[in-house]
């Protein structure tokens, strides 16, 4: 199999809390998506229900067991929602990132952009987004701004909890994350002359 691997280290919403089929996923929806502009991988989805980005950093060795082309970071959502401290994201997202590279030289790596919960305050709001922006800019890994950007909030598109995306919420967020996952695998399959 010569497809890129692509691991999805992340949560309920990597993991797809809720939905019927693991079909209905982003994950699985993206992969559906690279199939069909010729650039395939192979998703390897590594999502925890519940997960901190602590937790991510702990199962980081686990979740890249075999070889990783893309690692993409789907942490801090739960971060967030449990008010937890920005600092220490950010040291996390960033410990995730330089292992990562530490292990695969070449890995090429995407961060997925959270938000915080408005009930937390415009000072952690603020700091909480800005983590993502500032590990993407320092660690030099791609960013997708927001990862629920219009899906959030929107009740059509969330699961009866408010929180976890339906399918067509999961649709959504792959449109979000692919303008910026394509050109890096449409590279990966030119260096392979795939």
């Amino acid at each position: 199999d010569g497809r890129p691997v692509i691991v999805f280290l992340g949560t309920s919403l990597t993991a797809g809390l809720g939905l019927e089929s693991d079909l209905d996923t982003y994950v699985s929806q993206l992969a559906t998506v690279a199939d069909a502009a010729g650039t395939p991988f192979r998703a390897v989805n590594a999502g925890v229900s519940g997960d901190t980005s602590a937790g991510g950093l702990r199962r980081l060795d686990w979740a890249l067991s075999e070889s990783a082309d893309v690692l993409f970071i789907e942490l801090g959502a739960n971060d967030g929602l449990r008010g937890q401290s920005v600092e220490a994201l950010k040291e996390n997202l960033t410990r995730i990132i330089q292992q990562a590279r530490a292990r695969y030289p070449d890995v090429r790596i995407v961060l997925a952009g959270m938000e915080a919960p408005p009930n937390l305050g415009d000072t952690y709001t603020t700091e909480f987004r800005a983590v993502f922006r500032d590990v993407s800019a320092g660690e030099g890994v791609a960013l997708v701004p927001f990862l629920l950007d219009g899906v959030a909030g929107v009740e059509d598109l969330n699961q009866e909890d408010r929180i976890h995306p339906t399918p067509e919420g999961h649709r959504r967020i792959a449109d979000n994350v692919w303008p910026v996952l394509e050109p890096i695998l449409a590279k990966l399959h030119r260096e392979r002359g795939s």
